[in-house]
């Protein structure tokens, strides 16, 4: 359990808190990968394995961080013809990733290869049913309101259950698409520069604004005291929810 001392989740957050923060594993090395998981895991219930770190380990990184008690989040990012996109979302559901992301910009067609490959792998694998994400438009551009909208209902009509949007998207994700998970990313900390991301926002801005998962990397990995900026982003979860 965790204890609160002053303002600080010093040994750790609540599981309703860890439940709602994914920490990205960008890194090209699984050693690396797994020595920052095992540190952060007090604060962290999901981990985010991205291009680079699936490019380097492949499946293993997804078994090794659920042998750590993680729940995974793929983010591959699929966009193919809808055969190869349910043949892959199919493989990551059976080694039992609980999010895998799909582009939305392809469609529906392609959004529904996709979650019917993800569901079908976890039951295969006797596995609870997994969340496929749809991505509307990417942090580090800027929305169109088209396209947003259209990619939102992209993700409605092809069954995804959640997407990943900026919070700066969310009032909109909210009135097209009330019952989708929101995972946003481009989470920063007041005072944490915004690197790559055109549209950042710190924990207390996304979750007030609705967000259900916040994605937290650099702002934690990057940190001069990761364990203390880890427990600054639990509170202001916290104290936001």
């Amino acid at each position: 359990m965790s204890v609160e001392t002053g303002d600080e989740f010093v040994d750790g957050a609540p599981d309703a808190i860890r439940a709602r923060l994914a920490l990205a594993l960008d890194f090209d090395d699984i050693v690396e990968a797994l020595r920052v998981a095992r540190v952060m895991r007090p604060w962290f219930g999901v981990a985010k394995v991205g291009l680079e770190l699936f490019s380097a380990a492949g499946p293993e990184a997804i078994e090794a961080l659920i042998d750590e008690g993680y729940s995974v989040f793929a983010d591959l990012k699929l966009l193919d013809i809808p055969t190869t996109v349910n043949k892959a979302a199919r493989v990551m559901g059976s080694l039992g990733a609980t999010y895998l992301t799909v582009h939305a910009r392809a469609g529906v067609d392609h959004l529904a290869a996709g979650v019917e490959g993800f569901a079908t792998g976890a039951t295969m694998a006797g596995l609870a049913l997994p969340i496929c994400l749809g991505i509307t438009v990417l942090t580090s551009e800027q929305a169109d309101p088209g396209s947003l909208e259209s990619r939102v209902r992209f993700a409605v009509e092809a069954g995804c259950g959640g997407v990943v949007c900026a919070a700066s998207d969310l009032g909109a994700v909210r009135a097209l698409g009330p019952d989708l998970l929101t995972v946003v990313p481009g989470i920063r900390p007041a005072g944490v520069g915004a690197d790559d991301q055109a549209r950042p926002a710190t924990p207390q801005e996304a979750v007030t604004a609705g967000a259900g998962l916040l994605v937290i990397g650099r702002a934690v990995t990057h940190a001069s005291d990761p364990v203390l900026a880890a427990s600054g982003i639990a509170r202001a979860v916290s104290s936001a929810s």
